[in-house]
C-alpha cells in the first residue's frame, strides 16, 4: 500500500482550496491527501498496546508492518500521555534516542515524528533523522520550536488545555473550547514561524482528551472546519481516546468502530493527518473518505465494465 491517500486537484473539496502546502521530510503531501501517522511507542505501559512495542526488535517490526499499511508518517514516543511513573529526559532518549536512527537507517523516506515536549529529546531526535517533533502538550517547552528551526524540522502546535504535561483534566471548563483551541494554536504556529520554522511543516492539533472533558472532544471534532479555515493543516489523534470509550461505553480494545467513524467524519471535515495505532484500517477508512470526495479513483474496476 502506499501513504498517499488523495493526491488530485486541489480544489476537488471545499475545505481544501486554501489549504497551506504540507512538506515533511522528502515528502510533500498535497492539500488533498489524507495522511496515517502510525504510532509506535517504546514504552512499558501505553494505553493501548501495553508494552507490545516496548522493545527494539517488537518496534522495527512495527514500524514495518505500518510502513506496509500504508502509513506516511512513523510517530515515535518514549513517554506515555497519562500520569505514571517519572521519565526524565535521560530515560526518555535511552527509549528513543537511537531508535529513531534505527528507522530513517531503515527506512530512507518515510516522515519520522517524534511525540515529545522536551527541546533536550527533540535536539537529539532531530540530529538523528528526525523530520517532524508531536508536541502534544502545547508549547510548554518553548524552545522545542526553535529547535525545530534550527534543524528544519516541522512542528506540531496542540492544544493540550494549558495543562503541564501528564496531566489529566478535572471539572475543566472553556466559554469556547474551539475559540480557545483555535486561538492557542495558531497561536503557537505563528511564534513557531517567527522563530523560523518553514511555514509549510507547521501543523495544528486540536488535542482530543488532552486537557478536555469528551463533550469538548466531541465538539471540537464537529466544528474541525472552524480549524481548517485557519488554512494551517490539522492533525487529530483520537484513536481509542476516551471519548470514543465514553460514547459507546466500551473498553480501549473495543473502541475500533467508534475510531473510525471519528476519522472518516474528520476527514471529510478537512483534517489531513490521522495520528492511528489501526494502521491497515485507517488508511482503508481514508481511502473511501477521499473516492466518496472524488480525489481518488478506483483501484480496480470490474463491476459492469466486464
Amino acid at each position: 500500500m502506499s501513504g498517499r491517500v488523495g493526491g488530485v486537484a486541489a480544489d476537488s473539496h471545499p475545505t481544501s482550496r486554501a489549504a497551506r502546502p504540507l512538506r515533511l521530510g522528502t515528502r510533500s503531501f498535497g492539500p488533498s491527501e489524507l495522511v496515517v501517522m502510525a504510532i509506535v511507542n517504546r514504552t512499558p505501559d501505553s494505553f493501548f498496546d501495553r508494552g507490545a512495542t516496548y522493545g527494539e526488535a517488537e518496534a522495527l517490526a512495527a514500524v514495518d508492518a505500518a510502513v506496509d499499511g500504508g502509513a506516511g508518517i512513523i510517530d515515535i514516543g518514549g513517554v506515555k500521555a497519562a500520569p505514571g511513573e517519572e521519565i526524565d529526559a535521560a530515560e526518555e532518549l535511552r527509549r528513543i534516542g537511537g531508535f529513531v536512527g534505527a528507522v530513517r537507517a531503515r527506512h530512507s523516506d518515510i516522515v519520522i515524528s517524534v511525540d515529545t515536549w522536551r527541546a533536550e529529546v527533540g535536539r537529539v531526535v532531530a540530529g538523528e533523522g528526525a523530520d517532524l517533533l508531536n508536541d502534544a502538550w502545547g508549547g510548554v517547552d518553548p524552545q522545542l520550536a526553535e529547535v525545530a528551526a534550527e534543524f528544519g524540522t516541522g512542528l506540531v502546535c496542540t492544544h493540550a488545555g494549558h495543562l503541564p504535561p501528564r496531566t489529566r483534566p478535572h471539572r475543566i471548563a472553556y466559554d469556547d473550547v474551539v475559540a480557545d483551541i483555535a486561538v492557542t494554536t495558531t497561536g503557537l504556529a505563528e511564534r513557531a514561524v517567527s522563530l523560523g520554522v518553514r511555514p509549510d511543516g507547521v501543523l495544528i492539533d486540536p488535542g482530543h482528551d488532552f486537557g478536555k472533558n469528551s463533550r469538548h472532544s466531541l465538539e471540537s471534532t464537529r466544528r474541525l472546519p472552524e480549524l481548517v479555515a485557519t488554512g494551517w493543516p490539522v492533525l487529530v489523534a483520537m484513536s481509542n481516546k476516551d471519548f470514543v470509550g465514553e460514547v459507546l461505553d466500551a473498553p480501549v480494545d473495543e473502541r475500533l468502530e467508534g475510531t473510525l467513524a471519528a476519522t472518516a467524519v474528520a476527514a471529510w471535515l478537512g483534517a489531513r493527518v490521522f495520528r492511528a495505532h489501526q494502521v491497515t484500517a485507517t488508511w482503508r477508512t481514508l481511502r473511501m473518505v477521499s473516492a466518496l470526495r472524488g480525489d481518488v479513483d478506483l483501484r480496480i474496476a470490474r463491476r459492469g465494465v466486464v
